[in-house]
């Protein structure tokens, strides 16, 4: 309307304009009722401008007057929904603060104001209730939410979390199931589901699982290839402790499937060798070894390599683990391995050499008692001392030799394997979960002779000598005899004790 009247202004305005211009006055006549006007063209194309001003204006307050209670509603429900926003915010930050009892006031208020947003208010009443301690309240609210389909996954979820804190785990699993039967990308419910078969030992389950998440674009490719590699070799794990043939058989092939599937994933390449060398394939079991440590260099991946062979000698040892290591020369664990197998010929040459390739790497336990070993070979006590007195408060690496008393790498019970999974899959890393519990575990620190030397008799004097350090006269009182000295102690005797075999250190050939 208000275009409309500016293009019948701009018209009769260019119309008058173009009148002037031409300096024709004109001449207009009205009659209208018996009554007769005589103007100019100008004076009418004015008075018509003027006519239709007024009429546009008194048309506009018109429709203004009709639409006042139209208009004040409007403005009421604005502000009833800017309220409403207002303590739909404020009972949700009350919820994240865990203020149960201004929640659940704040809820209240916003089911008077927020008629438009059922589903905000249904779940702020239930956080509310579940953040106030009110678990049957709580269970009421997020019931009453299955029966609608926008709010149905929301209220499986909150059921779920809630029968997870009360223990009830056959109730927690059904309702992470029939949120994952009804929405592809619930990556909770996955996750509930994936961690409910972990627990129970599923692995075949999980990797059902693990397959749908990647096919529904739940977890990312990568992930999902970890996974897929992780689990066989948990299956592997867990059938290779029985006695059965066939089972054994089985755990062999889980196990090459997982370092087929990731050569990185030790584990899996760990057991896959020792049950290729059980079944008289020791070649099959160098080379899976060796592909391992091409693509990561692991301690057990060395540690499995060098007990494939049981009949060689400490020379051939040596040169057979040197030559693992010559495989991924520059990563830590090879550089470790060069001064392992070093040590294992009693080259003291060899070993400061390679040793020196480690000066730069941060001092922990494990490099602490190599380096102790590698200078006591190379006939330094002194200096073997000072890195035994580092590797004392250095820290600790895990050490994965020795999960098991027979120094079977990988040995975990179930729960160990699940939390394993779940942490290669997600982030590509290994745990131990013995050394994250700080379970006792055999010192990165040799035993070495040094290590029990008895300094007493360096700092003992010998009869009729000088003492080993300046005595002022003058300290003491001139009528009192200054004390004597202390006796001189006899070596102590180093006691007996058991050598036991360390991760760090050379073991004897099986």
């Amino acid at each position: 309307m208000i275009r409309a009247g500016v293009a019948v202004v701009v018209v009769l305005a260019l119309a008058v304009a173009v009148l002037a211009l031409a300096g024709e006055a004109g001449h207009a006549s009205i009659i209208w009722m018996g009554w007769r006007a005589d103007m100019t063209a100008a004076a009418l194309v004015v008075l018509t401008l003027f006519g239709a001003l007024t009429s546009l204006a008194f048309w506009r307050l018109l429709l203004w007057v009709i639409e006042a209670p139209r208009r004040a509603e409007r403005t009421r429900q604005e502000t009833r929904r800017r309220q409403a926003g207002e303590v739909l915010t404020r009972g949700f930050l009350a919820v994240a603060a865990g203020d149960g009892t201004e929640a659940r006031r704040l809820a209240a208020k916003a089911a008077d104001l927020a008629e438009d947003a059922p589903g905000l208010v249904r779940l702020l009443a239930a956080q509310a209730a579940e953040a106030a301690g009110d678990v049957i309240a709580a269970q009421a609210a997020y019931s009453a939410m299955l029966g609608f389909p926008e709010m149905r996954l929301a209220g499986h979820k909150g059921l779920m979390l809630l029968a997870q804190g009360q223990g009830d785990r056959a109730t927690a699993l059904r309702h992470a199931e029939e949120a994952y039967g009804q929405a592809k990308a619930a990556r909770w419910a996955w996750r509930a589901l994936l961690e409910a078969r972990l627990a129970d030992g599923d692995w075949d389950g999980a990797r059902d699982l693990v397959k749908a998440a990647l096919e529904r674009k739940i977890v990312s490719p990568i992930v999902a290839e970890r996974g897929r590699a992780a689990l066989p070799a948990a299956s592997a794990a867990g059938l290779e402790s029985t006695a059965e043939a066939k089972a054994r058989s089985l755990a062999a092939d889980f196990a090459a499937e997982a370092a087929k599937l990731a050569p990185g994933f030790a584990p899996g390449v760990v057991m896959a060798a020792r049950l290729l060398a059980a079944q008289g394939k020791p070649s099959r079991a160098v080379q899976v070894i060796e592909a391992a440590w091409k693509v990561a260099p692991h301690p057990a991946l060395w540690l499995a390599y060098r007990d494939l062979k049981t009949n060689e000698t400490p020379r051939q040892r040596s040169a057979r683990l040197a030559a693992l290591a010559a495989l991924n020369a520059p990563a830590r664990e090879s550089r470790i391995l060069a001064v392992e197998a070093a040590l294992v010929s009693g080259d003291a040459t060899a070993a400061a050499e390679a040793a020196k390739t480690l000066e730069a790497e941060p001092v922990t336990a494990r490099i602490a008692g190599l380096m102790a070993r590698v200078a006591f070979l190379g006939g330094r006590p002194d200096e073997a001392r000072v890195w035994m007195a580092r590797g004392v408060t250095a820290p600790r690496e895990a050490d994965w030799s020795d999960l098991d008393p027979e120094g079977r790498a990988f040995a975990y019970q179930p729960g160990d394997w699940a939390r394993l999974v779940t942490s290669y899959a997600e982030t590509g890393d290994l745990i131990h979960p013995r050394h994250e519990r700080a379970e006792r575990v055999m010192s990165e620190l040799p035993e070495l002779p040094i290590s029990y030397a008895d300094p007493a008799p360096l700092l003992a004097a010998e009869p009729g000598a000088a003492p080993p350090y300046p005595i002022d006269e003058g300290f003491f009182d001139d009528d009192e005899p200054p004390p004597p000295l202390p006796p001189t102690p006899r070596p102590a005797q180093r006691r007996p004790s058991g050598r036991r075999r360390l991760a760090s250190g050379p073991r004897a050939a099986k």
